[in-house]
C-alpha cells in the first residue's frame, strides 16, 4: 500500500538547465514518486541525478513545438502517470492549448488557455493588475513611444513567442525570448530593427531602482493553498536577474499584492508573480507572472515549503488543507550563477546602474556562503547534476552564467540579459526566422 501522500505513480518532470528541475525530480524522488525526466538535451543535469528513474528525450520546442507536444501527451496517456511538472514557458503553453486532450489522461494542474495568454501578454496582465488594484509601471508598446529623455527599458511583450500570439511564426515553432535593453536618456533606438530583432513589437517601460521580489503561489481552481516570497539579493549580472542569490522574505504588503492578481485571474496550479519595490516610494510594482515551476525553487525548499510534493498531491485529488513550515530568512545560491555576478562586476558596464565595489562583493559572497550554507545545484546526497552544470558551461564554451548567445543590436541600444529567467538560457536566437 502506497503512503497517501505520494499515490503509487509516476511524474514527468520537464527539465532545462536551470535548477527548479533538478529540484523537482529531488523532491519528488525522495518521496517514493516514480520520475520520469523529459528534455531535449542529452546534458540536462535532471538526467544524472539519483533520483531519476526514467529518461526520455524531447524534440526542441522552438524547432519542432508539435512534436514536442506529441512526445508530452504520449507520455500523459501513459496509466502510471499521474502529472507533468512544466519548468519553461514553452511547457506550460503546450499544457495549456492542448489542455483537454491531456485532461482526458490526467488531472491539469495549469491554467486554461484563456487565463494563460491574459498572462503572457503583459499588456492584459497589466490590465487585470489594475483591475485588481496593484500598482503597474507604467508600460507602452515601442511604436507608441515618443520621448526618450527618461531612463528607459524595452522587453518582450509577450511571455512566450508562439503563433498563438504572433502570427508570423510557424505553428510547428516557439521563437527564443528577447532580451531586456536599457536605453540612455535621450538615446533613441532604431524601432524597426528592434522590432526585427524581437520578433514582434516589444513594451517599452521606465526603468524602476528598487529590490525584485516574488510571491510563488499554489492554487486549486481560484484558492490559494498556500504561498511564498523570494527576494532577489543578488543576479547573474550586477544590474538584476536572474537571480542567483535569493532569500525567503515575509512582507504582507507583497503577499496582499501578489495574491490580489492570482485571485483577479482566478488561477490554478502553481505561479510566481514577480515584483520590483520602487525604492523612492516603497510601493510593489508588477512585472510579469511566471505560469510554471521557477528556476530558484530551491530557495522555497530550503525554507520549508516542498511545492513539487504538494503540486503532486493536488494532481492526485487531494486539495489540503496544506500547512508547511514556512521559515523567512533562509537564503540560498546557485554558484554558477554567483561567479557570473562577480565577472559582471569586473568586466561589465550598464547604464544608469551604478557599479558595486568588485572587493565588496566578493566580500558578502563568501559572508553569504558561511552564513547561509544552502546552495541550488550542490547536494552532497545528489552530486552529479552540480558537476554535470559545471561541465556543460564548461564544454559549450559559453558565458558562467548563460549559454545564450548574445548579439548587439545597433549603436543605439546595449543589450543586457536581465530579466529573462535563468532558463532562458539554453534558447538560440535563430534571426533567419524572422528575415
Amino acid at each position: 500500500m502506497g503512503n497517501p501522500e505520494t499515490p503509487d505513480g509516476s511524474a514527468v518532470v520537464i527539465s532545462n538547465d536551470a535548477p527548479g528541475s533538478v529540484t523537482a525530480v529531488r523532491s519528488l524522488g525522495q518521496r517514493g514518486v516514480r520520475t520520469i525526466v523529459a528534455s531535449d538535451s542529452d546534458r540536462s543535469p535532471a538526467f544524472t541525478s539519483k533520483y531519476c528513474d526514467e529518461r526520455v528525450r524531447l524534440p526542441s520546442p522552438y524547432d519542432d513545438l508539435l512534436s514536442y507536444r506529441d512526445v508530452l501527451l504520449d507520455l500523459a496517456a501513459r496509466p502510471s502517470v499521474k502529472t507533468i511538472v512544466p519548468v519553461r514557458e514553452e511547457d506550460v503553453y503546450v499544457l495549456s492549448r492542448y489542455r483537454e486532450a491531456f485532461a482526458e489522461h490526467l488531472t491539469p494542474v495549469w491554467p486554461t488557455m484563456e487565463t494563460l495568454a491574459t498572462v503572457h501578454d503583459r499588456l492584459d496582465l497589466f490590465s487585470a493588475a489594475e483591475r485588481a488594484g496593484v500598482t503597474v509601471p507604467e508600460t507602452a508598446l515601442l511604436t507608441d513611444v515618443e520621448e526618450w529623455d527618461r531612463r528607459l527599458i524595452a522587453k518582450g511583450r509577450y511571455g512566450a513567442l508562439t503563433n498563438y500570439y504572433v502570427e508570423e511564426i510557424p505553428p510547428t515553432e516557439s521563437w527564443s525570448m528577447p532580451n531586456t535593453q536599457y536605453f540612455e536618456p535621450g538615446d533613441p533606438p532604431d524601432v524597426e530593427n528592434l522590432i526585427d530583432r524581437m520578433g514582434h513589437v516589444p513594451i517599452v517601460q521606465e526603468y524602476v531602482p528598487g529590490t525584485e521580489y516574488t510571491i510563488r503561489a499554489l492554487y486549486d481552481e481560484g484558492e490559494a493553498l498556500f504561498s511564498t516570497q523570494k527576494a532577489l539579493r543578488r543576479g547573474f549580472k550586477y544590474p538584476r536577474g536572474p537571480s542567483v542569490y535569493h532569500e525567503a522574505v515575509n512582507i504582507p504588503e507583497l503577499r496582499e499584492a501578489g495574491l490580489a492578481v492570482l485571485d483577479e485571474l482566478e488561477w490554478h496550479g502553481v505561479a510566481s508573480v514577480g515584483f520590483i519595490r520602487d525604492e523612492e516610494t516603497g510601493e510593489f510594482e508588477i512585472l510579469e507572472i511566471n505560469p510554471r515551476f521557477w528556476s530558484s525553487l530551491p530557495c522555497d525548499i530550503h525554507a520549508g515549503v516542498d511545492y513539487p510534493l504538494y503540486y503532486w498531491r493536488l494532481a492526485n485529488g487531494d486539495s489540503g488543507p496544506f500547512t508547511p513550515d514556512y521559515r523567512p530568512g533562509t537564503a540560498s545560491h546557485f554558484i554558477r550563477g554567483e561567479i557570473s555576478h562577480l565577472h559582471s562586476v569586473a568586466t561589465e558596464q550598464y547604464p544608469f546602474v551604478e557599479k558595486p565595489s568588485l572587493l565588496r562583493t566578493a566580500a558578502e559572497m563568501v559572508g553569504s556562503m558561511v552564513t547561509q550554507p544552502h546552495f541550488d545545484y550542490l547536494s552532497s546526497n545528489d552530486i552529479r547534476p552540480f558537476v554535470r552544470d559545471t561541465l556543460n558551461a564548461v564544454l559549450e564554451g559559453r558565458d558562467i552564467g548563460s549559454s545564450r548567445p548574445t548579439t548587439p543590436l545597433s549603436a543605439e541600444s546595449r543589450l543586457v540579459d536581465t530579466e529573462a529567467g535563468a532558463e532562458g538560457a539554453e534558447r538560440k536566437v535563430n534571426t533567419d526566422r524572422r528575415a
